[in-house]
């Protein structure tokens, strides 16, 4: 698959995330809401009803979350809404068609890399095989941890092919980085996989080619920062930080509307 297919598409979505996933009232959500149970804020349209002032609103969450297009796969799959058809099969799939999903997006990037000619038979086999687990009736009996540790090792290998051997103080991997002041660090091609770098001082960094998969980059600052190339970079991440104009973004992600209203 395409990273073009794997963008979420939420017009063709019967508002899963709005009603699958639990909310609990805090800085990222106005209320407590249980999964399964609907946000009183989607419509009959599925459509979110605040959507234009969801962080002004207290769902700075539901900005943040991205399901990396499962919920149409999901909702075109099944044909009928959960209204039409009660029952928690869409729910219950959502969070795994989600992380296999993300296991494909990540495969797609590899793909995309002159460095990993070398592997591209194995990516495109594991890529496959991920695709045909999504087709499945059933996808709760996927074998998620199995399937994760199989692709990491192929993004690990792509990983080290891109950044190439780097000095120690670039290892970073999922260090505690929490309010970290690295203003103008040269973190270029550095390794920040699962790296806690939330609140994190990143303005005017360099980060190209850094691997940055499964960081936490809550309210990190990114103005001025540059993530060119910047590896297994998700639309996620990024709109849980805050940049601005100058931020360098790869290609595969969009600029978020809130990081023009001064990242609050």
């Amino acid at each position: 698959m395409l990273r073009a297919d794997l963008r979420a598409d939420c017009g063709s979505c019967f508002g899963l995330c709005c009603v699958a996933l639990t909310f609990a009232k805090s800085a990222d959500f106005a209320i407590d809401k249980a999964a399964g149970e609907p946000c009183p804020n989607l419509d009959e349209g599925f459509r979110c009803g605040i959507h234009q002032k969801l962080r002004t609103s207290g769902f700075q969450g539901c900005t943040v979350y991205d399901c990396f297009g499962a919920g149409q796969k999901i909702s075109r799959a099944a044909g009928k809404s959960w209204r039409e058809q009660p029952g928690r099969q869409m729910f219950e799939a959502l969070p795994i068609m989600r992380q296999l999903h993300e296991l494909l997006w990540y495969l797609a990037e590899a793909l995309e890399l002159e460095q990993t000619s070398a592997i591209h038979p194995q990516l495109r086999a594991a890529s496959d095989r991920i695709e045909k687990l999504t087709g499945q009736p059933d996808i709760t009996s996927v074998d998620l941890p199995g399937e994760r540790a199989k692709v990491n090792e192929l993004l690990l290998r792509t990983s080290a092919l891109v950044r190439g051997k780097q000095s120690r103080n670039k290892e970073r991997r999922g260090a505690d980085l929490f309010g970290a002041k690295l203003r103008g660090a040269d973190l270029s091609a550095a390794n920040l996989r699962g790296a806690y770098l939330i609140a994190a001082d990143l303005r005017g960094s360099d980060l190209r080619r850094a691997d940055l998969i499964g960081a936490d980059l809550r309210d990190a600052r990114l103005e001025g920062a540059d993530l060119t190339g910047a590896l297994f970079l998700t639309q996620s991440q990024v709109n849980a930080a805050r940049g601005d104009a100058k931020t360098k973004l790869p290609s595969s992600v969009t600029r978020p509307p809130h990081w023009a209203a001064g990242s609050k």
